[in-house]
Parts: C-alpha cells; structure tokens; sequence
C-alpha cells in the first residue's frame, strides 16, 4: 500500500486537463489533411490517383476529401508535384451528417443534441461497444479513452457490457457479412432512443474494405448512425472531441 501510495505522489496528477488545455500531439501523427489552393495546378490528378480509398475528390480546384474514406496515409502529400497537401495537428474532425465528412477549406464539426435529447444523454452516456470487423486500431484508441490519461468516465460518459444498460451504440469495424446480423440484434437490444456513434474510416465508409463483397460499407448499412468519427484510427482526442460536441459540452466552431 506504500509502495503505491509512493508511486501516485511520483506521478502526480496524469488526468490530461482536456478541454480546458488541448495537448500538443507529436510531429509524425497526421490529423486534419490541408490543400493548398494556391498551389493546386488546374487538372492535375495527381493526389487522387495514389488515393487508396479514392477520398480525394480531384472535379475541382482545389479538390475536395472525403474525410470517411481517407487513411491519413502519406500517398497524397507525397505524390503532388506542387506540395498542396499537408497535415495538420487539428483533432477536431467529427461531424454530425456524413456529407459534412467532404471538405474543401472548411469543416463543419459535429453540432450538439437537440434539447430534447440533451435531457436524456446531456449528464449520463453509456455506451456499447461493437468491433464488426475491425483490425483493431480504432478498438485500441477507443479503449484507451478509459484510462487515468483521458478518463472518459470524468464527462459522463461509460462503457457498458449489455447493450440492454447502454444509451447507444460506439461501431468500429467495415461491418463484415458475418456481423451484420450481431449488430442490428445489438442495436435493437438498446432501449429507444438511443445513438449510434461511427468510429474510424471502416466504420464509415469501410475504409481500405470498401467495396469489398464480404463487407457492407459501414455502420450506416445497417444501422442510423449520428456522429461520424473519421480516422485510421482517429486520435483518441478526436473521438473524445466528437463526444463532448455531441453532448454539447464544447463551445460550438
């Protein structure tokens, strides 16, 4: 008991102080891509070309990303002739409808519950947790949400065993053929209303699996989906940062 009582003093308090302070991620972690406009060259194709997902939508200039279907791989920055394509160390990507996920300059980040809703999930969210199919990257991130580090709990917000004690559904995974069965069971077990949360690019869009016969495309095949949390995998903050704007408990941007 000593031992331990030593050991927290040495450590002192490791709870980030999110939101209050938002920590600064590391150099090679890639968030948020940004296009250059000045520096786009009318016509080329390059970037979306190399594209793995096809998220860069090259009809215009500048193009346009599809932040569901993008990997946050480096193909594209290093395949433009001009350098156009960057990434920030923005977090905040989350967003309510699936169409703001395709940005130009601007992203429209999640907005909170209605009223109404609010009043439900506003002070206790508790969620279940559903991998259908996942490689486990964005199960990992979202597990991590739990620790003394980010201490999700701290908001309100907890994982559930049972679906039958949850307020919703947190979905990673393309959602395999073999899963679609498990989750829809999984989200009808949810007492009404409930929420449907769509973490990563798999969860999404199916990702690197788009497209693939054994695959549905993501959680909206099955099931209404109201955050989309885009990433491969997202940033623990990232899924942290969609969660607080849902329960409107971040300043609106």
């Amino acid at each position: 008991m000593i031992r331990a009582l030593v050991a927290r003093l040495r450590q002192k308090h490791r709870t980030l102080a999110y939101p209050a302070v938002v920590p600064e991620l590391p150099d090679r972690w890639r968030c948020r891509p940004v296009i250059a406009p000045d520096l786009c060259v009318d016509g080329c194709r390059a970037c979306a070309d190399v594209c793995p997902t096809g998220a860069i939508l090259a009809g215009g200039t500048p193009p346009r990303i599809d932040l569901g279907r993008c990997l946050f791989c480096p193909e594209c920055a290093a395949a433009c002739p001009a350098g156009a394509i960057s990434y920030s160390r923005d977090h905040r990507m989350a967003t309510r409808e699936r169409g703001d996920l395709i940005v130009g300059d601007e992203l429209r980040l999640a907005r909170a519950l209605d009223d109404a809703a609010l009043r439900v999930f506003g002070r206790s969210l508790q969620l279940r947790q559903v991998s259908a199919g996942g490689c486990n990257g964005c199960e990992a991130d979202v597990n991590v949400l739990s620790t003394i580090v980010f201490d999700l709990a701290r908001f309100g917000v907890q994982f559930v065993a049972s679906p039958r004690h949850a307020d919703g559904l947190l979905i990673t995974g393309p959602v395999t053929r073999n899963m679609e069965t498990a989750l829809r069971k999984t989200w009808e077990a949810v007492p009404t209303p409930r929420l449907v949360i769509a973490v990563g690019a798999c969860a999404i869009s199916g990702g690197p699996y788009l497209g693939h016969p054994e695959t549905l495309d993501g959680a909206a095949a099955v099931v209404p989906v109201d955050l989309h949390v885009p990433g491969c995998p997202p940033h623990p903050l990232t899924i942290l940062d969609g969660i607080l704007r849902l329960l409107d408990k971040l300043p609106p941007t």
